[in-house]
């Protein structure tokens, strides 16, 4: 089995609260580089080792974490997830990432990076009614199924990962004709392109990363929907007023959201500005350990828990808005 290493560099005071988001994403075997405490460790008189390479004193000169990724389609997949969830880690953390973070993988050539992992990512089925089918593969046959075609990019999810399964599942099972929805946390605009192939008659779909404007319309012209239909726009909902202004007051009959489970609780105060009362909030990328805290939130803002769908270590609640 080949292995992805991968390496985020970020600010000494930034250490923990990076480990929490990969925490989050279900990552467990952690390896924290602490300059300040190799250093230590060097200058320690009672120190069991005579001699420390020079070329691992250069690799301990910089604060980061190190972790590990099988070099498959999941693995892939969860290192898609990571990458396109860190610019929302350092905006809602900006005083303690600066200059941002990025994630650096060894073992693969950069240039090949954006091509390589397209190898992993073939047609497959997600529920009774969607066939998820990449931009470059040929379907002869579909089994009646709508097909959702979709070309990612290489920093955004392909709906190989379970948590946007997970969702999709759920807003097949809710959807109705007719529905106006959002998409808080897009990515390559698959959850909400599939809600409009599934009967949605308009979705809004946001994004912290810009990047994901030009991708998810790329995607949504891709399986012919009309952009009066679809709006993407940037930006931190959370903090952004004039993002949560253009949402409040919609009375969207559904919100989705597949992103960790600590902007989930900060949504459960904000989304009942944006919802219509009987209205469904589906959450996913929640891990199985911070189910209960969501499924807290969710009631404390007056959301009444539908169900709640699990695979492998991942979560995907469906709740309705009855009101506080």
């Amino acid at each position: 089995m080949e292995w992805l290493e991968v390496f985020i560099a970020c600010p000494r005071d930034g250490l923990e609260a990076l480990a929490g988001f990969l925490y989050a994403h279900g990552l467990t075997g952690l390896m924290i580089e602490d300059e300040a405490e190799f250093q230590a460790f060097l200058e320690d008189p009672n120190r069991q080792w005579d001699y420390v390479a020079d070329e691992l004193v250069e690799e301990k000169k910089e604060n980061g974490i190190t972790f590990f990724l099988r070099d498959n389609a999941n693995g892939r997949e969860d290192l898609t997830q990571i990458m396109s969830g860190l610019p929302r880690l350092a905006e809602q953390e900006k005083e303690l990432f600066p200059d941002g973070l990025q994630a650096v993988v060894k073992n693969v050539q950069e240039e090949d990076w954006a091509n390589n992992w397209k190898q992993y990512f073939k047609p497959f089925s997600i529920g009774e009614k969607l066939l998820i089918k990449p931009s470059w593969e040929e379907v002869p046959e579909t089994g009646g199924k709508q097909v959702l075609e979709i070309d990612p990019g290489h920093i955004f999810g392909t709906g190989t990962h379970e948590t946007t399964q997970l969702c999709l599942e759920w807003i097949e099972e809710f959807i109705q004709d007719g529905d106006q929805v959002v998409d808080i946390g897009c990515g390559s605009g698959i959850l909400s392109i599939g809600a409009l192939l599934l009967g949605a008659a308009e979705a809004d779909a946001v994004d912290i990363d810009p990047n994901a404007i030009q991708i998810a319309y790329e995607n949504s012209d891709r399986n012919h929907i009309d952009r009066s239909r679809y709006h993407v726009a940037a930006g931190n909902i959370l903090t952004d007023t004039a993002l949560q202004e253009s949402c409040r007051g919609k009375n969207y009959d559904m919100v989705f959201a597949n992103i960790v489970a600590d902007v989930i609780i900060a949504l459960t105060d904000q989304v009942p500005e944006y919802i219509k009362a009987g209205g469904h909030f589906i959450c996913s990328g929640i891990i199985l350990e911070r189910e209960e805290d969501v499924r807290k939130a969710l009631k404390e803002h007056g959301f009444t828990v539908l169900g709640v769908k699990e695979k492998n270590s991942w979560a995907a609640i469906a709740t309705r808005y009855d009101g506080k």
